[in-house]
């Protein structure tokens, strides 16, 4: 953007911005051991904390808008350039193997498609006509939720496609960090988690990241919990996909229904691996189909099908 004073004058305006500012205690890094910069930015980061703390009470009011929206059957998606695109597609992209979700359910959208997971594309968060069409190509409509990240708060291709989703009467939340930003004012639950510099000036892969990280960790851990997925913290939803998460579906089932772990396993293998089935199907006696129906009847919610009807057979 450039703007005229005197007929010359261009004005930066990213300058103002804590996020864009050279710390002086950083100046001389370059200059310093190896063990000393680590513990530099050591204590650059242990700051962070702190700073999402402080925006706890609007995190929590944007998950509980979420979820009421998820629960009528709406989609969350996040959108992001850069490193936030890239921890915006690293959070949807976990959400299926650790909840047992449809991929569709929870979607990352990053500026320049998914070749800038891999490499730079920088570019493309000046597009905001891109953040609109890629809202668009999704069909966002009013039971969606759409959570827009950028350390600056400015990004181009975020803002539109905050403004379309919007538009589109979707829920719009923001995540900067960075105070008063456009994003912030565009959107209708703002969360601001202000960093400050970072210790390489300007690079918001560091403090701004990490950041935006635990924040995206609160938005969709939480929100999965309040849908159900979880039992207690047990991730009762996980895909067995690989033999740790087999193992850990094992012992999941026997600490719920205190079974041993050769029986955990034959109980999932019937049940397809569904954490939930087997632990009716041990508690109450159940075929698979007979469990798999005593949780469609009740939500899906392990904790409403285990209260519900007649216990019988195993541990009757």
């Amino acid at each position: 953007m450039t703007a005229v004073g005197d007929g010359n004058e261009t004005i930066d305006p990213h300058a103002g911005l804590s996020t864009e500012q050279a710390d002086p205690r950083y100046r001389e890094i370059d200059r310093l051991p190896t063990e000393q910069i680590a513990r530099l930015m050591n204590d650059a980061d242990a700051t962070v904390p702190g700073a999402v703390a402080a925006a706890i009470p609007e995190i929590s009011a944007a998950v509980d808008a979420i979820v009421g929206r998820m629960e009528r059957g709406g989609r969350l998606f996040y959108v992001g350039a850069g490193t936030s695109g890239r921890l915006a597609v690293l959070d949807a992209s976990e959400c299926p193997p650790t909840f047992g979700t449809d991929p569709e359910l929870v979607q990352g959208i990053i500026a320049g498609g998914e070749a800038a997971l891999t490499r730079s594309i920088e570019g493309a968060e000046d597009d905001a006509g891109g953040g609109a069409a890629a809202v668009a190509d999704r069909e966002v409509g009013p039971l969606d939720s759409l959570v827009g990240v950028s350390a600056s708060g400015r990004a181009p291709f975020v803002l539109g496609a905050l403004a379309e989703a919007g538009r589109r009467g979707a829920l719009t939340v923001s995540l900067s960090c960075n105070a008063g930003s456009p994003l912030s004012t565009a959107a209708g639950h703002p969360i601001e988690v202000i960093v400050g510099p970072e210790v390489v000036a300007g690079s918001t892969r560091l403090k701004a990241g990490t950041a935006q990280k635990l924040v995206l960790n609160m938005i969709s851990t939480i929100a999965m919990i309040r849908l159900g997925r979880t039992y207690g913290n047990a991730m009762i939803e996980v895909s067995a996909a690989n033999a740790k998460l087999a193992n850990r579906a094992a012992r999941m089932v026997g600490d719920i229904t205190g079974a041993g772990l050769d029986t955990a396993r034959a109980m999932l293998e019937a049940a397809g691996w569904n954490v939930k089935a087997a632990v009716l199907m041990i508690e109450r006696g159940l075929g698979a189909d007979e469990a798999a129906a005593l949780l469609r009847a009740n939500g899906g919610r392990l904790d409403a099908a285990r209260r519900a009807g007649v216990r019988r057979g195993l541990g009757a």
